[in-house]
């Protein structure tokens, strides 16, 4: 098999996250959970796994040289712009393409730039594992996230038979995805057992990845080919490409999909009061700031850096405090 390399996907506008979150300088190039910003440690859990000029980055125009700011430790070629949003599968092609350059042998890890991962060494060790069965089988392969909670905002993997051990885990065939549930399927399917969440984290080899364009978006696929062949022809060919997300337009349509289960200390950073899960406690809540006080308050969530803020009579409320701008919700906006 050839190399291996790794393309993270950085083009969110981060628009839940606003105020923090604005368009030149989206969530995952900010530090909204721990001290630097969410890309930068989405590289940095990559050491000893694969080296920084190996690393890609898919981003959009707007925001490629904030990218570079936040992890000048990238090639700066490396660091792609989107030209415009095409949703992910666009973005996956793109991948395709541009690891294909380097080498037409290699597989690559497609991750997102925005998870909280508290074990870097468990993602490194299950990727491993996922690169060995994908090149083993020339398939697709997923990491699926061991459920904690009946979580009714993420997708699900459903684990099918055991395929055979790679790198020290057990890699699983996959059944079917499945779209967020409610609640009761959410507790049905984290009673079972073999559900498990999806987080987002794909491997591929080169070929396996063409062959299933080829066959699931084929008017991708075309577009793609011709980038390849003219590598300047990327803003005309964009708009031809399906606007529809890796999951919608490849995973779910396929029948040759592996997946490893694994931990990681894993969420997903899609709202403010999915951040304050991972921020530290303070009376009426979780959150940052100088000081909170509380009365009567709980369930809240506090992101005022430097700031004191008081909680009066006030139950899953969201107070967000920038230079500019000052965000009160109800969690559940």
């Amino acid at each position: 098999m050839g190399k291996r390399y790794v393309v993270i996907m950085a083009g969110g506008r981060g628009e839940r996250f606003w105020p923090e979150s604005r368009l030149a300088r989206p969530k995952q190039l900010l530090p909204i959970v721990g001290d630097d910003a969410m890309l930068a440690q989405t590289i940095k859990r990559l050491e000893g796994l694969v080296e920084a000029r190996d690393v890609f980055v898919i981003t959009n125009i707007e925001q490629r040289d904030a990218v570079l700011q936040v992890c000048p430790q990238l090639d700066p070629a490396k660091v792609i712009g989107e030209p415009i949003g095409r949703d992910t599968a666009a973005a996956v092609g793109l991948a395709t393409v541009l690891v294909r350059r380097e080498d037409a042998d290699a597989s690559f890890a497609m991750l997102p730039a925005d998870a909280v991962i508290h074990d870097a060494e468990g993602l490194r060790a299950t990727l491993e594992s996922a690169f060995a069965a994908a090149e083993a089988n020339a398939v697709l392969a997923t990491i699926g996230i061991t459920a904690a909670f009946p979580a009714t905002g993420y997708g699900y993997i459903q684990q099918g038979d055991k395929l055979n051990d790679y790198a020290g885990r057990t890699v699983y065939n996959v059944k079917r995805f499945v779209e967020k549930p409610d609640l009761t399927t959410a507790q049905r399917y984290l009673d079972s057992g073999d559900y498990f969440w999806n987080a987002g984290m794909f491997v591929f080899t080169v070929g396996a990845l063409k062959d299933a364009f080829r066959r699931f978006l084929p008017r991708t696929f075309e577009a793609l080919e011709r980038v390849t062949r003219n590598p300047s022809a990327l803003e005309e060919e964009w708009g031809n490409m399906d606007a529809t997300s890796i999951d919608y337009g490849v995973m779910e349509r396929s029948n040759a999909i592996l997946t490893v289960r694994s931990e990681l200390g894993w969420r997903d950073l899609g709202t403010w009061m999915s951040a304050g899960e991972t921020m530290p406690r303070h009376p009426g809540g979780r959150g940052i700031a100088t000081q909170v006080i509380a009365k009567d308050a709980s369930g809240c969530v506090v992101y005022a850096p430097g700031k004191s803020v008081a909680l009066i009579g006030v139950e899953e409320v969201v107070v967000v405090d920038t230079e500019d701008a000052i965000l009160v919700m109800k969690g559940d906006r």
